[in-house]
C-alpha cells in the first residue's frame, strides 16, 4: 500500500516539530515537505503534490486561506486540512468553501490529527467536534429559505447522494459507491440541492453537519 504523503506548514517550529512527531512513526504516513510561511507551502505543495497538505490559517507571507484557494484552483488533487486554533466561523466557513477537507483545531491535535488524517485521505471530510455547529451560519431549522422542501421530502436516494457529497466524496466515487453511472449522481445531485435551496459545497457540508450526516467521520474518522 502507498504512504500518505503529507505537507506541513505552520510558522511555529514547536507545533511543526509536534505534527511530525505525531506522524512521522506512522507507517503508512509519509512526511514530504515542510513550511514555515504561506509561499514557501505553496512552492513545496507544488513541488511534492502530496495527497494532503495540513495548513495553518495565520501563515506569514500569504495566508493559509490564499494558499488553499491556490492550491485548489491548481492541484484539485491535493486535499486540505487546515490545523489552527482558530474556532470563529469568520474562519470555519471560509476554509470549507477554499477547498479544504477538514478543519482541526490546535488543542485537538493530540488526540485527533491521525484521525483527520485518515478520514480525508479515504475521501471524506473531517471537522473538529469542537467547531461543527460552527460550520452552521444559522440555526439548522433556518437553513433552508422560504419555500423549499423540507428533508424528508428527498428521496432516498437524493438523501443518499446529499449525504455522500457532504461527507467530501467526489461524484466519481460516489457513482463507484453506489453502482450508477456519474450522470445519474450529478441528476439526483441536482434534484437535492435545487429542492433544499443550496447553492455551494459549502451549503451542501453545513446542510449536512445540521443533519449529523458527519458524526461518524468526526468520532471515528471512516470515510463513509
Amino acid at each position: 500500500m502507498c504512504p500518505i504523503r503529507i505537507t506541513l506548514a505552520d510558522d511555529h517550529p514547536l507545533v511543526l516539530a509536534g505534527m511530525k512527531a505525531l506522524l512521522q512513526d506512522v507507517q503508512d504516513i509519509e512526511i514530504v515537505g515542510e513550511a514555515t510561511d504561506g509561499r514557501s507551502a505553496l512552492d513545496i505543495i507544488r513541488q511534492t503534490t502530496p495527497d494532503i497538505a495540513i495548513l495553518d490559517i495565520s501563515l506569514p507571507g500569504m495566508n493559509g486561506l490564499d494558499v488553499a484557494r491556490t492550491v485548489s484552483a491548481e492541484l484539485s488533487g491535493v486535499r486540505l486540512l487546515a490545523l489552527t486554533v482558530h474556532e470563529d466561523h469568520a474562519y470555519v466557513q471560509p476554509m470549507l468553501q477554499a477547498g479544504a477537507r477538514g478543519y482541526l483545531l490546535k488543542r485537538s491535535a493530540a488526540d485527533e490529527l491521525e484521525r483527520a488524517v485518515r478520514a480525508i485521505a479515504s475521501g471524506g471530510l473531517y471537522l473538529d467536534p469542537a467547531i461543527a455547529e460552527k460550520a452552521l451560519p444559522f440555526r439548522a431549522s433556518e437553513h433552508a429559505p422560504a419555500g423549499t422542501t423540507a428533508a424528508s421530502e428527498l428521496t432516498p436516494r437524493e438523501s443518499e447522494v446529499l449525504r455522500l457529497i457532504a461527507q467530501g466524496f467526489s461524484n466519481k466515487e460516489i457513482a463507484n459507491q453506489l453502482t450508477i453511472s456519474i450522470k445519474t449522481v450529478e441528476t439526483y445531485k441536482a434534484r437535492a440541492v435545487e429542492k433544499l435551496g443550496l447553492f455551494t459545497r459549502a451549503d451542501i457540508v453545513r446542510y449536512g453537519v445540521a443533519l449529523g450526516w458527519l458524526g461518524d467521520l468526526t468520532r471515528s474518522g471512516d470515510g463513509a
